[in-house]
């Protein structure tokens, strides 16, 4: 009788050890056949978090606010998409920068070295969240570095592939874009940054560098900071970015 009693039964795993090292659901525990239902409500907020995040506005004005306070200019930019509708259906249009846009930045002062960019992308959340912790770091290395900045470019609606269009025009030798990247069930606060050598309109994916997952209970903006100017060093030095170049960087 007690081995029938005992057939289909497993040993409770201890899944708290996991749950410290990610915000993936693990270990959720069951109802019967169901999950609990603290953990069921948890799972629609996030999916609706990540939804909210999407939608979000870019906090503009604060983050032009915050990098003036710090001495840096900044030029806002409109990518050729309407509305967050068209974004999501026309990711070709979040890559070019509108006409009028197009004839702001072609009236700054070009052929700097490196252009910062900063984009709402998918989760302007990550961006409002993120984006100036990181900039205050990378940017005092990068004067100290002796190479010259561009007015540091705030695109609304825009995609990673943007960055190459704003380079281009600035004559830089290097790109920087912070986007806001695609809100999960986990994290709807998550910042990517991408990197291109000699940006110029029509480069693909293996052209660039990129550095994801820049979140609280991700990777931190002090790290993300020192890795992304690690990148730009190797790039710097070799002409190089995206598949030729290795992240080594060891932290």
């Amino acid at each position: 009788m007690e081995e029938l009693e005992n057939v289909g039964k497993q040993p409770l795993l201890d899944f708290n050890f996991l749950k410290e090292l990610t915000d993936a659901r693990i270990g959720l525990g069951h109802a019967g056949t169901s999950i609990p239902t603290k953990e069921s409500l948890n799972f629609k907020l996030a999916h609706a978090q990540a939804r909210d995040a999407v939608y979000t506005p870019m906090a503009i004005v604060a983050l032009s606010s915050k990098l003036e306070s710090f001495s840096l200019p900044s030029t806002t930019l409109y990518s050729k998409v309407k509305d967050r509708t068209e974004y999501l259906q026309r990711p070709d249009l979040g890559r070019l920068l509108n006409q009028r846009s197009t004839k702001v930045l072609s009236d700054e002062i070009k052929n700097c070295d490196v252009v910062i960019c900063v984009a709402d992308g998918l989760s302007a959340l990550a961006i409002n969240l993120n984006a100036f912790d990181v900039i205050k770091l990378l940017v005092p290395k990068i004067q100290q570095a002796n190479w010259s900045l561009a007015t540091i470019c705030l695109v609304m609606q825009g995609r990673v592939a943007i960055a190459d269009q704003i380079g281009e025009i600035l004559k830089a030798k290097l790109s920087l874009i912070l986007i806001g990247e695609r809100p999960g069930l986990s994290a709807a606060d998550s910042m990517g940054i991408y990197l291109t050598y000699r940006p110029k309109r029509g480069l693909t994916d293996d052209s660039r560098n990129c550095i994801s997952s820049i979140r609280k209970g991700g990777l931190s903006a002090e790290l993300a900071a020192n890795k992304i100017f690690y990148l730009i060093q190797q790039a710097m030095g070799k002409r190089i970015s995206g598949t030729g170049l290795k992240d080594e960087y060891e932290s």
